[in-house]
């Protein structure tokens, strides 16, 4: 299998006998070995388990015990996500090392009944939020674009570990675009489910109302058969939404015929990269030859729903941080007490207002989506940006860049998947997002796009071959 590995094109081989799972994980681990001192993407490696996993995973096919698309698939785990094979750091000094120990979060249970073999916890924002800090001792991750730019936060190793081929997936998590920034910036697919589609527990919180776990993969298709083994309800969770969980590819075949796609031209600004613009006429062109009916919207309320995006999630996090704030300051990165510091300048008051906009904000929204079925923005204004001049200027950097925020606010699905690159041959990305609990369709539209097109299968050069070396 050369090029580009999907889960699902991993899958069909793994059954037609034209791969195994070890074959996989070692081809993974090897990109790994070969990439990892330059991206940071791992923080603990369970190579030896992975293989272990790998080798179970082959033997049960051979016997006829087939636990579906995502048995024998290397994929890697966030590290905000408690796994009982290794610790949960969050990247941080701060986490107490016993929390999570020896337990597996629900989405990882989940993951480990389909057969996943999960290769390590990977590098992320501390505690999923600020931006990196030399300063502190933990890998610093990059894009492999361009490893002098940023990968994306706070999913970080996450989005880096899958564009450089060392997993096939990835679990991330978003509370204002930690899914889909990194995929945007990193060149894969990414999907925020709806909120409570997928359990949040056992992963360390950052908006207890905006935090969404979700899947990073290489196509829309692949993130349709890994939230498949995730989603549903659990009682552990009181997030957690008890629904049927659908056939998320159920309604991917290709045709968009009849499907309403709203456009939102009105994000694009003065500030944009040039690049951006073009691609996403380009995108939508394709949707519309694809039997797609563009319709031109407006989102409702998008620069207060980004903005009770921020405050909201600032003082969600505060109030689960402000004891080891008190006592261990110092002790977090310089981005991460910028950002939860905050939540101590709003008032109960202005988080009260933040929520009672976020009901109108999806009572305007759920009008809008009776005329169209999805609704399409770019993903970012701009490419991935350097991390020399995150240092410099901190989270303020990618202010007015990102449109991801606002899906949060609402809570609706959102999916992202590479539309081309910019003058520098960085990615740029797509982002559809859709009624709540109708990954189905963003999925359905997304996989269509992606069989008329082909970035999401292009690999960085610095990832091409690497296993070999």
């Amino acid at each position: 299998m050369g090029g580009a590995i999907t889960i699902t094109g991993a899958a069909r081989a793994l059954r037609d006998g034209s791969t195994t799972s070890v074959a996989l994980t070692r081809r993974a681990l090897a990109q790994a070995d070969a990439l990892d001192a330059r991206l940071g993407v791992y923080l603990t490696r369970f190579d030896e388990y992975a293989l272990g996993r790998a080798e179970a995973a082959d033997r049960d096919l051979a016997a006829g015990i087939d636990r579906g698309p995502m048995h024998g698939i290397p994929i890697g785990i966030k590290d905000i996500v408690a796994m009982a094979e290794g610790p949960t750091t969050a990247q941080s000094l701060v986490l107490d090392p016993e929390w999570g120990a020896g337990r597996d979060a629900i989405v990882v249970e989940r993951l480990k009944a389909a057969g996943a073999v999960i290769t390590g916890k990977l590098t992320t924002m501390e505690f999923a939020c600020g931006i990196p800090d030399h300063d502190k001792p933990f890998p610093i991750p990059r894009n492999p674009w361009n490893p002098e730019r940023y990968a994306g936060g706070s999913s970080s190793g996450s989005g880096s570990g899958v564009a450089s081929g060392m997993m096939l997936g990835a679990v991330g998590t978003d509370t204002a675009g930690s899914i889909r920034l990194p995929a945007i910036f990193c060149g894969v697919s990414g999907l925020k489910p709806t909120f409570g589609r997928v359990p949040n527990a056992g992963c360390t919180p950052m908006g207890y109302s905006m935090d969404h776990v979700g899947p990073l993969a290489r196509s829309a298709r692949d993130c349709a058969v890994f939230l498949q083994a995730i989603a549903g309800g659990d009682e552990r969770d009181p997030y957690a939404v008890d629904l049927p969980v659908p056939d998320f590819l159920a309604s991917a075949h290709g045709s968009l015929a009849g499907v309403r796609v709203g456009v939102a031209r009105d994000l694009f600004g003065p500030g944009d990269d040039p690049a951006v613009r073009p691609a996403f006429e380009a995108a939508i062109a394709v949707l519309a030859t694809l039997g797609a009916t563009v319709v031109e919207i407006v989102l409702p309320l998008y620069d207060e729903m980004s903005a009770a995006a921020f405050l909201i999630q600032t003082c969600e996090g505060m109030a689960y941080h402000l004891p080891d704030l008190r006592s261990r300051w110092t002790d977090y990165f310089a981005g991460s007490r910028r950002l939860l510091g905050l939540g101590a300048l709003f008032s109960g008051a202005d988080y009260v207002q933040a929520q009672r906009a976020r009901r109108v904000a999806q009572r305007e929204l759920a009008a809008l989506f009776t005329g169209v079925d999805v609704i399409a923005t770019p993903g970012a204004s701009q490419a991935a940006t350097l991390l020399s001049r995150m240092e410099k200027e901190g989270a303020a950097s990618l202010i007015g860049v990102l449109h991801t925020a606002y899906w949060n606010a609402v809570g609706n699905p959102a999916l992202t998947v590479p539309m081309g690159f910019n003058a520098e041959g960085l990615p740029l990305s797509l982002q559809l997002g859709a009624r709540p609990f109708d990954e189905t369709l963003l999925v359905q539209v997304g996989d269509a796009y992606q069989q008329a097109t082909d970035w999401h299968l292009i690999i960085p050069p610095l990832a091409t071959g690497a296993h070999h070396r």
